[in-house]
């Protein structure tokens, strides 16, 4: 059983004026469930390898070229906004996604253009990293309030140090029940001193990372 959006029949299907490109809109409700991925994609491949689709689109155009009528379905499907295009290049080529246009679609587009992907297997050969959360939002969900001065040294840090190293730092200190700005700023000030592979071995930290606070807020900063 396939599943389609009411919205579809509401805000789309009136506008569709084109039999391929609803039979290629249908498709891609149809097959891109059958994916275990999160953000899930088909390539023109896998439009152009189904039998059944084709067959489909060369009665849309009798005597037309199939393969051509597949292009200029995915192409007004996408020019509609039924569909967006994600194009990349991999060690085999170019390659081009199509993902619907539904919030997983446009994340996982949104993904691909800023280059948060990795080669995966011959069934998906690009693997779409999740979306890093925002370094506020992760304060917030485990170590406590935003406050004004806690989003400056937030900002701060993302000025100074990468992405992962915050997050990780914010994980270290949660699975250490430190959960005080004071403490992830220890951390990343070790890193940065020490080496973010090295592990510091026998050397207690002192209470709330004293040891390495330092700068505008080291003696205000609680949280």
């Amino acid at each position: 059983m396939v599943e389609v959006p009411s919205a579809f029949f509401s805000d789309l299907l009136p506008l569709v004026d084109d039999l391929a490109e609803l039979k290629v809109i249908l498709f891609c409700f149809w097959s891109l469930p059958q994916k275990d991925e999160k953000y899930r994609y088909l390539r023109r491949q896998d439009f152009a390898a189904n039998e059944a689709l084709m067959r489909g689109l060369a009665a849309c155009a009798p005597g037309g070229d199939p393969d051509a009528v597949l292009t200029a379905a995915l192409e007004r499907a996408v020019q509609r906004g039924a569909l967006l295009r994600a194009e990349l290049n991999l060690q085999g080529g170019a390659e081009t996604l199509y993902f619907m246009n539904t919030p997983l679609g446009r994340a996982g587009a949104k993904q691909v253009q800023a280059g948060a992907w990795r080669p995966g297997d011959a069934a998906n050969p690009v693997e779409i990293l999740p979306e890093r959360p925002n370094i506020y939002r992760l304060y917030e969900a485990n170590i406590g309030p935003l406050t004004a001065m806690i989003a400056d040294a937030l900002k701060a840090a993302e000025r100074d140090y990468p992405p992962e190293w915050i997050e990780d730092a914010m994980r270290e200190a949660v699975e250490r029940n430190k959960r005080s700005w004071r403490y992830i700023q220890s951390i990343l000030k070790r890193w940065e001193a020490e080496g973010r592979s090295r592990e510091v071995s026998g050397r207690a930290d002192e209470p709330d990372g004293r040891r390495y606070i330092s700068g505008k807020y080291a003696d205000f900063i609680e949280h």
